[in-house]
This record gives structure tokens, C-alpha cells and sequence, in this order.
């Protein structure tokens, strides 16, 4: 697979590019030994990852105590603070990233222990079931089937049921918007106060966006990663690959309908001073269509949700990234929702790339956007 061979290129605007270097060339060597397995029938290239890295070690914080627990059959992760509190606490539900291939609660575990101190939150971790065994729409329903119990269940961990935010990282980012956009209407619940989208996927339509093009090459998520974890978890057959580069999937009338909220225009014109082109479409390959219209399925695709929907939804915070190819997926979706008058929190990581908030705490390795991020959305939640 490509990006298994092709070398990523080291950003000038990203602080410590050898560093990068250094932690693209680690995520590569894991991902060639994965597919080495794979090939021989060992196991399957996400199956080894996440193993290898839930060998990891994970530190006790003395401040927070972490409870393991089983929503029915979804395993969670709990986050509380140890301090005393005389008032209830927010709340977070927490999905972690990784493409719906690769994460696991133990990758997020030093991020939602921070979480949970710093903002003195009370965060619940879902461990959604993944690719390969488990593919559309399996983690979707996990992740909602989780976020209902626990609003169900406030009162068991002392949580302020006005206060409850929904957050993810990447494709956990994806999962936080649909979760909210399911629920927006649902009598029976506690509505959702905030949702926290960091460097979200928020759709699968258009791969020829301005930093689809800038960054298509970028460490830690390449363009060929992208592709291989998408059509991993959606079940497409990769040789539609150059149907989608080339816009030929989708009907032109599809083009259309969602031009007002995908078109380039929508993007502030700095964003596109970097190498891009526009492409328009090409014409429609029918097969490509019939095998791939599940991008249009709004729970891959939550940004283009109508209007009667995006409306209604709380405020947000969103994370995005300059080196980031889902970069102007975050730009569209702020765009969308301040449009419709929904109050939108920005945090724009000019030297960001993606993935940059799970180097938070790893030692040489971290970065120094993790520790802003985590500040930023921190912020947001004592804000609420």
C-alpha cells in the first residue's frame, strides 16, 4: 500500500520537524509490520496496532479516580476527580480517533485523565467496537446506544445534567457531531450543552479540498491513509479511489445540492494560498456511484445535514489544523453552524498537524500544540 512507501514530507511551518520525522517514521514502521501479520494471516494490520499499543504502560493519576465499566456489552471508561465538589459536575463523553482502524481507550487515556483534572469533569471514554470485525454502522450505533445510558444515569455519577458535552478527536470528532445531531430532538434526554469536534472528519464527499491538497502528503495522515482507513470502515472496494480523486462518484445534481456548503468559496481565501487547484467533476462514474453512495448517509457525512437540524445544534468548540488534510472540514462546519446563528468557539493550530493532541504527555515526543489544545478546550468546558 502506498503509504506504506511513500515518505512523508516535513512541514517548514511545523515546530520540531525532525521530532515529526521521528514519530511518522515510528507510526510507519507499526503500520508496515501490521500488514507484514496481515499478509501472513496472523492477525489483521489494525488488530496489531492496537495491540501494540495497548501495551502500554498507563501512569495513575492520584487526582482522578478511573473506573472500567460495561454499558451492556459497550465497554466504557470513567473519569473522576477525587476532589470534593458541593455541586454536580459537567459531564464529557469522550470517542477517540484513529480512523475507526486504529485507538482505543488505553490511547486516550492520558488525554481524558487531563480532561477530567483540569476541567474537574467527569469524562466517560466509549470503546466502540472497529474495523475489521465491526464496519458501518456499528460504531456509530455504540457510540449512541453509550451517550444514552449515561445521560440516563446522571444521577449515579454526580453530573450536571445541563452541563454535558459530547467531544472526539478525528473520526471520534465524526462520531461527537452525529451523537449530537441524533439527539438534538430526543424529549426523553437530557439535552447536549456543548460538543467539542477536534480536527473532525465531517465528511466523505469531496477528497479535492484545498488542505486535501496541501496536505496529502503530510506526516501521521497521508492522503493514502486517509483512503485506506475510509474505505476500511465503509466497506468500499479501494479501486473507486481514483473515481473520488477524480469527482466522479456523485451525480452532478449531488454536486450541486451541496455546493452552497462545500464549494471552495466557503473557505477564507488564506487558507488557499498553498498549491491548490480546483477540480471539478469529472463525469459520473455510474458503477463507482452504486458502490459508494454510503457517503451520503449523514452519519458519514454529518456536514451535510439540513439547515432544520444544524440550527438546533448547541455550541461548539472546534480544533483545526494548518497541516491537516480534514483541515477544511472543520472550516465548512463553523462556517455552517455560524451561519444558522449557532455559537461557535475557534482554536486554529497554525503549526498543528494531525494527531498533534496525542503526543500530550509523551515525553520527547509531545509537541507543544497538545498541551494548547487541551488548554483550549478546557476553557470551553469551564465556560459552559
Amino acid at each position: 500500500m502506498m503509504f506504506l512507501l511513500v515518505g512523508a514530507s516535513l512541514l517548514f511551518g511545523i515546530s520540531q520537524p525532525m521530532k515529526l520525522r521521528v514519530l511518522d517514521c515510528l507510526f510507519q514502521l507499526l503500520l508496515t509490520w501490521g500488514m507484514i501479520f496481515e499478509k501472513l494471516r496472523i492477525c489483521s494490520m489494525p488488530t496489531f496496532v492496537r495491540f501494540i499499543h495497548d501495551l502500554e504502560w498507563l501512569k495513575e493519576d492520584p487526582d482522578v479516580m478511573v473506573t472500567d465499566l460495561r454499558f451492556g456489552t459497550i465497554p466504557v471508561r470513567l473519569y473522576q476527580p477525587k476532589a470534593s465538589s458541593c455541586t454536580l459536575r459537567p459531564g464529557i463523553v469522550f470517542y477517540h480517533g484513529g480512523g475507526s482502524i486504529i485507538g482505543s481507550l488505553k490511547t486516550h487515556h492520558k488525554i481524558c485523565c487531563r480532561l477530567s483534572k483540569e476541567s474537574g469533569s467527569v469524562v466517560l471514554s466509549v470503546g466502540y467496537r472497529m474495523v475489521p470485525q465491526h464496519k458501518f454502522p456499528v460504531p456509530v450505533k455504540d457510540c449512541i446506544v453509550a451517550t444514552i445510558h449515561f445521560l440516563k444515569t446522571l444521577d449515579k455519577y454526580s453530573v450536571d445534567p445541563a452541563r454535558v458535552v459530547v467531544a472526539g478527536d478525528s473520526a471520534g470528532g465524526a462520531l461527537a457531531a452525529v451523537v449530537c445531531q441524533k439527539l438534538v430532538d430526543h424529549p426523553d434526554l437530557p439535552k447536549i450543552r456543548g460538543q467539542i469536534l477536534i480536527y473532525a472528519v465531517l465528511q466523505v464527499l469531496d477528497f479535492q479540498l484545498p488542505s486535501s491538497q496541501q496536505n496529502k502528503n503530510v506526516p501521521l495522515l497521508s492522503q493514502d491513509f486517509v483512503f485506506y482507513c475510509c474505505f476500511g470502515y465503509l466497506d468500499i472496494n479501494p479501486i473507486w479511489r481514483s473515481a473520488f480523486l477524480e469527482r466522479a462518484h456523485l451525480p452532478a445534481k449531488v454536486w450541486e445540492k451541496y455546493a452552497k456548503w462545500l464549494g471552495s468559496e466557503n473557505i477564507p481565501e488564506r487558507f488557499k494560498k498553498r498549491s491548490y487547484r480546483e477540480v471539478s467533476p469529472a463525469p459520473l462514474n455510474e458503477a463507482a456511484y452504486l458502490e459508494t453512495n454510503i457517503v451520503l448517509d449523514l452519519m458519514n457525512s454529518p456536514l451535510i445535514a439540513e439547515d432544520e437540524v444544524m440550527s438546533r445544534l448547541p455550541e461548539t468548540c472546534i480544533v483545526s489544523c494548518e497541516f491537516d488534510g480534514l483541515r477544511d472540514d472543520s472550516l465548512l462546519y463553523k462556517k455552517r453552524l455560524e451561519d444558522l446563528g449557532v455559537s461557535v468557539t475557534w482554536y486554529h493550530v497554525e503549526d498543528g498537524f494531525h494527531g498533534v493532541l496525542n503526543t500530550l504527555d509523551m515525553g520527547y515526543l509531545q509537541f507543544p500544540p497538545s498541551t494548547k489544545i487541551l488548554n483550549a478546550i478546557v476553557h470551553f468546558i469551564k465556560e459552559l
